[in-house]
């Protein structure tokens, strides 16, 4: 009897997996022209230049529960970008270079991206400093915004 409850359990946690992956959201690369990408790209673009001046982009950009990790492997949340965002700045010359969104399914996105700015190293007040990053992005209530974001610095081209 017990073989056989065992057997069953077997038999269900499969078909769950199954049909969870059946259900699986497809996904896609935005076009050119999907509206909420563009929209989203705008608020990367902000956030970028927002290293150099504050716009004040963070608070409907981030979500609540936002959790971050840093150039140098450290964890910050909304409120140490909104603290940040205040703060003074000795960077100039902050732009977007790229970002591409993906889509999974109707509420989630992925954005890859770089950017640059020069001065934002206190210590080389006229070094460029160059980074790549991941942004998930996740719709609630109808409105999107970034839950988690991964920073790496990378040598400048």
């Amino acid at each position: 009897m017990r073989h056989r409850i065992l057997h069953l359990m077997c038999l269900v946690t499969c078909v769950v997996v199954l049909m969870t992956a059946a259900y699986a959201q497809p996904s896609h690369w935005a076009t050119p022209d999907d509206k909420t990408a563009k929209f989203m790209i705008d608020m990367e673009r902000k956030w970028a230049e927002g290293v150099c001046a504050n716009n004040g982009v963070v608070s409907e950009l981030l979500a609540d529960d936002f959790q971050g990790t840093s150039t140098r492997g450290e964890r910050f949340n909304k409120a140490d970008e909104l603290r940040d965002e205040k703060g003074p700045r000795s960077a100039h010359g902050c732009a977007l270079d790229d970002a591409k969104v993906r889509f999974f399914g109707e509420d989630v996105a992925i954005i890859y991206g770089s950017e640059h700015a020069i001065g934002k190293d206190k210590t080389h007040p006229d070094g460029k400093q160059c980074q790549v990053w991941t942004d998930t992005w996740l719709k609630r209530d109808g409105k999107w915004q970034i839950a988690a974001s991964q920073d790496n610095k990378v040598d400048c081209k």
